[in-house]
């Protein structure tokens, strides 16, 4: 059967501003040696084999070589605890990749799935800012960039990227802890991007 999800997501890596690992299809190297990142993604509405999974958040924390296209990711899933068993394992169908679908592409990228665990998660979104708390595993908090010298206010945009989503708006963490999986950091004031994100397989 067909499914679809559809909602907004934002990330937030130890690259210094507007990754190029993102930017770049996986083909440029991070800022830093490993790549430490954090992607929060909230369904508005979705299907999966029949079961509506709207309404609930994944998380996914990610360690890697900087040449992320090179593979070796240690992954781990946060699945909202608020998910019933039948959606937690359509959910964790859809972004463990087994479903097709834009997770299915990474699947050759991992080199060890640290595993799925379900966590509280509060997760909110006006457009502009971005918050993720997931019990006391993350915790993040990134805003897009909007330059004062911008009469338009609609901020920094990179366009063509293709996943998550093909135009996302740049920004950074204004607070970002993370501690799960034996995976530890703080990536405050580095690099963040946001946008609203549609999947379908």
């Amino acid at each position: 059967m067909a499914w679809r999800i559809e909602g907004t997501y934002f990330e937030n890596c130890n690259c210094d501003m507007v990754c190029p690992c993102t930017t770049s299809g996986l083909t440029a190297p991070a800022d830093n040696d490993r790549c430490k990142v954090a992607l929060a993604f909230h369904i508005d509405t979705g299907d999966v084999d029949g079961v509506d999974v709207g309404g609930l958040t994944v998380a996914v924390v990610a360690e890697t070589p900087a040449l992320m296209g090179e593979g070796g990711w240690r992954m781990g899933v946060l699945m909202d605890a608020a998910a019933t068993p039948q959606q937690a394992e359509a959910l964790g169908a859809v972004f463990g990749g087994q479903r097709g679908g834009p997770m299915e592409g990474l699947g050759p990228l991992v080199g060890e799935m640290l595993g799925m665990e379900s966590r509280e998660i509060d997760y909110a979104d006006d457009g502009r800012a971005h918050r993720v708390r997931i019990g006391s595993a993350v915790d993040i908090s990134v805003e897009d960039f909007v330059s004062p010298l911008d009469p338009t206010g609609a901020g920094v945009k990179v366009s063509g990227v293709g996943f998550p989503a093909d135009t996302l708006a740049a920004g950074h963490a204004t607070a970002s802890s993370v501690d799960a999986f034996g995976l530890s950091w703080d990536n405050t004031g580095k690099n963040s991007f946001s946008a609203p994100f549609a999947w379908s397989a």
